[in-house]
C-alpha cells in the first residue's frame, strides 16, 4: 500500500513528504510547511557489544538476546547494526556467531536489521592500554583457518574483523579477507607507521574507534595515530560519547579526516540503556553507570565501556567539532552505510528504513519520535 512520511529534510531545512511502496522509497517530493520534525534514514551502528542488559559476548549468549538486543537498538533509531564480538577462545567466538545466525534465521526483524557481524580481535596487539579491555590470555595471530571456521559455524556471517598490523604475514591475511569482500579495520593497536600502510595496501579501509583503544602515554611523532589519520584511504570511525574523546580530539579528528570519511558508532556494551548505578559486568568486573552516561570502573575515572547510543554523539559531534547536523547525520547514515551495503541515504529505491526526530542543541539532545521499518511504522510491540 502506498502512503507517505512527511518532515524536514536535515540536508536543507526544506519540508519534503517521503512517498513510499512496498517498502521502499518511491519518491520524495516537497511537503507540508507545518511540519517541524526532522526526517532522515534510520541510524546505522557498526560496533555493538550489547545494550540494555543483553550481551553479544557473555557466555552462554542465545538467540533470544539478539533479538531483544535488536529491539532495543531500534528503539533508539537504529535500523542497521553490526553486533559486535570481542576477543575471546575460538569456541566462544563461534557460539556467539551460531547465536547471531539462528537469530537471523527465526527473526525477519534481525535478518533487516543485522547484514553480518563484526569480530573486534582477536588478533590485536597484546601491550597493556592497547589491548583495552580485551583478555590478553585470548590474544592470537591471524589465522585464515580460524577465519573460515568462523564462516562455516556462522553461515558466512563474518563480515568485518578488526586487527592490529603488526603480526608477521598479517598482509596476507588482510588480502584473502578483502577479496572476499570482508572489510578489515585497523584498532587496538601499536603497530608502525610502515606495519600501518602496509595493511592499507593490502586492503584495510577502517579504523576502530581512532583516537581510543591506544596506550595513555605514547611518542609524540612515532605512535599509531598519525599514519591512520594521514592515510585517507581509511574511513575512521569515531565514539562521540563525551567520555572517549575530549571535545578538542573529536574537532581535530574530524578537521583532519573529514566528515565523509567519519563514522560515528556507540561501541556499547551491555550496560549501555540501563538506569545509574553499579553493576558487575562480565568483561569490567564492577562498573558504575553515572547519570551523564559515562561508564567507568567502580570507584575510579577509568573508563569502562560506552554506554550511549549513537543517537546521542551526533549533537555532540555537531557542537563539538562545529559541523552542520546534515554532516553529523552522515556520520550516522550514508558513511556508514557505505559498508553495509549502500543504505543509509533518503533516495527513491531505497528501504523505508526512516526517523523523524526533534533536537534540542543546548542541552545535547536528540530525540527519535517515530520510527519505520521498511515503512511500516515501529510501535515496539
Amino acid at each position: 500500500m502506498k502512503h507517505s512520511i512527511y518532515g524536514q529534510n536535515p540536508q536543507d531545512g526544506r519540508p519534503i513528504e517521503v512517498i513510499v511502496e512496498d517498502g521502499r522509497v518511491q519518491a520524495i517530493v516537497p511537503g507540508r510547511v507545518d511540519q517541524e520534525s526532522w526526517l532522515s534514514p534510520g541510524l546505522i551502528d557498526l560496533q555493538v557489544n550489547g545494550y540494555g542488559g543483553d550481551d553479544v559476548n557473555v557466555d552462554g549468549v542465545d538467540p533470544d538476546a539478539i533479538h531483544s538486543l535488536t529491539r532495543k537498538m531500534i528503539a533508539t533509531g537504529i535500523t542497521t547494526y553490526l553486533p559486535t564480538i570481542i576477543t575471546a577462545s575460538e569456541e566462544r567466538i563461534t557460539a556467539a556467531l551460531r547465536a547471531v545466525a539462528e537469530a537471523r534465521r527465526r527473526s525477519m526483524l534481525v535478518a533487516d536489521a543485522v547484514p553480518y557481524v563484526h569480530v573486534e580481535g582477536p588478533s590485536i596487539s597484546p601491550v597493556d592500554g592497547y589491548r583495552g579491555a580485551h583478555a590478553r590470555e585470548y590474544i592470537r595471530p591471524p589465522s585464515l583457518d580460524e577465519f573460515a571456521r568462523w564462516q562455516q559455524a556462522s553461515g558466512g556471517l563474518v563480515g568485518m574483523v578488526t586487527l592490529s598490523p603488526h603480526w608477521n604475514g598479517v598482509e596476507n591475511y588482510i588480502v584473502r579477507l578483502s577479496r572476499d569482500g570482508i572489510y578489515v579495520a585497523i584498532g587496538h593497536t601499536d603497530a608502525t607507521g610502515e606495519q600501518i600502510r602496509r595493511a592499507v595496501a593490502a586492503g584495510a579501509t577502517l579504523s576502530t574507534h581512532l583516537g581510543n583503544g591506544s596506550a595513555g602515554m605514547i611518542p609524540r611523532h612515532t605512535n599509531s595515530l598519525w599514519p591512520q589519520l594521514a592515510d585517507d584511504r581509511l574511513t575512521a570511525t569515531l565514539i562521540a560519547d563525551g567520555h572517549h574523546l575530549p571535545g578538542d580530539v573529536l574537532k581535530v579528528l574530524l578537521r583532519v579526516k573529514g566528515t565523509a570519511r567519519c563514522i560515528l558508532i556507540s561501541d556499547a556494551v551491555a550496560v549501555a540503556g540501563l538506569p545509574p548505578g553499579r553493576y558487575k559486568t562480565p568483561v569490567g568486573g564492577n562498573v558504575e553507570l553515572h547519570e551523564n552516561g559515562r561508564l567507568s570502573l567502580a570507584g575510579t575515572e577509568f573508563l569502562a565501556g560506552a554506554a550511549l547510543p549513537i543517537k546521542d554523539g551526533i549533537l555532540r559531534a555537531v557542537s563539538c567539532g562545529g559541523i552542520s547536523l546534515a554532516d553529523g547525520l552522515k556520520m550516522a547514515t550514508a558513511n556508514p552505510g557505505r559498508f553495509v551495503g549502500d543504505v543509509g541515504i533518503l533516495r527513491p529505491g531505497a528501504p523505508a528504513d526512516l526517523i523523524q526526530f526533534t533536537v534540542y542543541r543546548e542541552s545535547n539532545k536528540f530525540n527519535v519520535e517515530r520510527i519505520w521499518l521498511k515503512g511500516i511504522e515501529w510501535s515496539g510491540a
